[in-house]
């Protein structure tokens, strides 16, 4: 191994600190994407990095286009790809990286308006999984200049994605997490809410529950907050 590449992993194992740390944060989602796509920027030195997330809430899945570190906002907003469309699809599809010499000339790229507007000319697209298996999105590297990906930058673009995947599935499964345990909570303070209102003012269950339904919806607060409220005068009376 010459210098370069030995230059050129130790500012790759640096990326992956970066990205390894991010794993075990506290940090959302959004913000695990815009470090992904900032430390890989930095690291290789390429002009834009973007990451497109499976969403397979819906049928069939797509590819969602959820973080790049300079394209302008409004150009992330409503970003879809099917499974069978684009580079990015085809990559997402056949679990390979996809060089492309240039983006102009790339029959299967779809945003050469973009690509002609920022000046990028080549492209490196890998897989981002979990294991070698589990799909979560796609990664993708564009270059100013005209550019041959060689065979380090590859492997460690796609050391990168798949690290960067591991971090993206664990946000995902802690929000999760979060979300259920919150639910549960939820469901425990109405369940003892509705046993007050049974004995307070003579209510069956269902019945409790609707006054708490309606109350909801007329005072615009959470059923959590209804439940909250009503635990709370029944501590304060005597």
């Amino acid at each position: 191994m010459d210098r370069l590449e030995i230059s050129i992993y130790d500012k790759y194992i640096k990326g992956l600190m970066d990205i390894s740390r991010a794993i075990t944060s506290d940090l959302y989602i959004e913000d695990i994407l815009k470090l992904i796509v900032l430390v890989t920027a930095r690291v290789t030195g390429v002009e834009i990095c973007s990451l497109w997330l499976l969403d397979e809430d819906v049928n069939p899945p797509v590819l969602r286009l959820k973080a790049s570190q300079t394209i302008e906002p409004e150009y992330l907003k409503d970003r879809v790809l099917g499974m069978n469309e684009g580079i990015v699809g085809y990559v997402a599809t056949t679990k390979q990286p996809m060089i492309i010499a240039d983006v102009l000339r790339e029959p299967l790229f779809k945003e050469k308006k973009m690509a002609e507007n920022l000046g990028l000319v080549s492209m490196l697209s890998v897989p981002m999984q979990v294991r070698g298996e589990k799909l979560i999105g796609v990664f993708n590297c564009f270059t100013a200049e005209p550019h041959t990906f060689s065979e380090t930058e590859v492997y460690l673009i796609q050391t990168i994605a798949n690290q960067a995947a591991v971090a993206i599935l664990n946000t995902q499964l802690m929000v999760q997490t979060r979300v259920i345990q919150e639910e549960l909570e939820t469901r425990k303070l109405v369940e003892r809410a509705k046993e007050v209102l049974m004995v307070r003012r003579n209510k069956t269950g269902e019945e409790a529950y609707r006054w708490m339904q309606k109350r909801s919806m007329n005072t615009r607060m959470s059923m959590r907050q209804i439940a909250e409220a009503i635990l709370i005068s029944e501590d304060l009376e005597p």
